[in-house]
C-alpha cells in the first residue's frame, strides 16, 4: 500500500504512518512458531511500500525479538536499505537462572534468557553491541533510544538515588550522541510509558524523536500531555504513538497497560464501563473500534506514525488499513457528549 510518508522530525527520514512493533517476535503473551513469525514480517513487506520501519528492543523476549527480526529479514533476503530498524536500548540479555524470567513476569512466554536493565554510558554501548549481534550483522538500527527510563527512575524511592539515576540516563544519552556523531545511527529518541520522563529528557537532551506508550490514547489524553506534544512539535521533534489500544484492552483484550485486568475494584469497574460504552458507540456509528483508536492517536500535531503490533499475520493488512480509515465527526461528537473523550480535546475539528 502506498501511504503518505512524513519526515521524522529533523532526521530527514521519511517514514510511513504505521510502524511495525516486534514484541510478538519476542513471544509477548504467547509463544509463536518461527514460521508464523516469518509470515508476520513477510506480510509487512506485502502491504507497505519500502522502506519499512520495525520497532524492536533488547527487552522484547530478552533479545528474542531482535534475533527473530534479523533471522526473518535474512530469510526474506530483504535489502538493508528497505528496512529502518529502531532499537530501544537499556536492557541486556542475561542467562536464565530461575524458573521464569525475572522481568515482567507472566508476559513473555517460553523464552530461554533473562534480561536486566543497564542504563549508563557503558551499559548502552553494551546493549548496542549485543543488539547488533542478535540482529545478525546484516541489518543495523538507524534509530536508537533509551528504553524505559521511567521504570529505571521509579524503581527506587529516595530522591537522592533518583537524582543519581537521572544522571545515569543523561550518560546513556551521551553514548547515543556519540553513536550518532560517528555515523553509526541517524536519529536519537526516547521511548517510555510515563510521558513525564519523556518531557523531562526532552528538556535536557537534543532529541530527534520520541515514542509515547500507553499515554496518548482515545481513553487517556490529559491536557498536560497535549501541551508537551505541541512543544515537541514546535521543536521539530518527531512523535511516534505506541500502545494506542492501552495494550489491547480498549478493543477487547484482557491486559490494560500490560497488566491483566478484572472488574474487581471501583476504578477497574469504571474502566470496563468506559470500554462497554465505547464499543457500543462504535457499533452505533458503524466504526471499527481499532480504527477509532488509531485515528484518534494520529490527530495531535507532530504525530507522524503509530506503532502497531500483532501476533497474527492475517492482521497485518487490516492494521495497515487502520492508518487510512476515516472516523465520522458524529462519532466523535457523541464521544464528547458522553464524556468518553475530553470535551475540550482540540484536534478533531468539531
Amino acid at each position: 500500500m502506498l501511504l503518505t510518508r512524513k519526515q521524522l522530525g529533523h532526521t530527514g527520514l521519511q517514514i510511513p504512518p504505521i510502524i511495525f512493533g516486534t514484541s510478538a517476535l519476542g513471544n509477548l503473551y504467547t509463544a509463536l512458531d518461527d514460521t508464523i513469525k516469518l509470515s508476520i514480517v513477510s506480510e509487512c513487506f506485502s502491504h507497505v511500500a519500502t522502506p519499512l520501519v520495525f520497532d524492536c528492543a533488547g527487552k522484547y523476549g530478552a533479545g528474542l525479538a531482535l534475533e527473530m527480526l534479523g533471522k526473518t529479514l535474512r530469510q526474506l533476503n530483504a535489502d538493508p536499505g528497505d528496512v529502518i530498524i529502531s532499537n530501544k536500548l537499556g536492557w541486556i540479555r542475561t542467562p536464565l537462572n530461575t524458573a521464569e524470567p525475572t522481568f515482567e513476569k507472566g508476559v513473555w512466554m517460553n523464552i530461554q534468557h533473562d534480561a536486566r536493565q543497564v542504563i549508563s554510558y557503558d551499559g548502552i554501548m553494551e546493549c548496542w553491541e549485543q543488539g547488533n549481534e542478535l540482529l545478525g550483522g546484516k541489518y543495523k538500527p538507524r534509530l536508537v533510544s533509551v528504553h524505559d527510563p521511567d521504570e529505571f527512575i521509579n524503581a527506587i524511592d529516595e530522591d537522592a538515588e533518583k537524582a543519581k539515576r537521572y544522571g545515569a540516563i543523561l550518560e546513556a544519552y551521551r553514548a547515543l550522541s556519540d553513536l550518532k556523531k560517528k555515523g553509526d545511527v541517524q536519529a536519537v529518541g526516547v521511548g517510555a510509558k510515563d510521558w513525564h520522563i519523556v518531557a523531562r529528557i526532552a528538556r535536557d537532551v537534543d532529541l530527534d524523536w520520541v515514542m509515547f506508550a500507553n499515554s496518548m490514547t482515545i481513553f487517556r489524553h490529559p491536557p498536560e500531555l497535549l501541551y508537551c506534544m505541541e512543544a515537541l512539535h514546535k521543536k521539530n521533534v518527531g512523535i511516534i504513538n505506541s500502545a494506542v489500544f492501552n495494550a489491547g484492552f480498549l478493543t477487547g483484550g484482557r491486559f490494560f497497560d500490560y497488566v491483566p485486568m478484572q472488574p474487581d475494584t471501583p476504578e477497574n469497574k469504571r474502566l470496563f464501563k468506559w470500554r462497554e460504552d465505547f464499543l457500543a458507540l462504535c457499533k452505533k456509528h458503524d466504526t471499527e473500534p481499532a480504527a477509532a483508536c488509531v485515528h484518534f492517536a494520529l490527530t495531535p500535531p507532530g504525530v507522524v506514525a503509530v506503532s502497531l503490533n500483532t501476533s497474527n499475520p492475517a492482521r497485518i493488512k487490516s492494521n495497515t488499513e487502520l492508518v487510512t480509515a476515516e472516523v465520522s465527526s458524529a462519532f466523535y461528537r457523541e464521544m464528547k457528549e458522553k464524556g468518553l473523550i475530553n470535551r475540550d480535546y482540540p484536534y478533531l475539528g468539531i
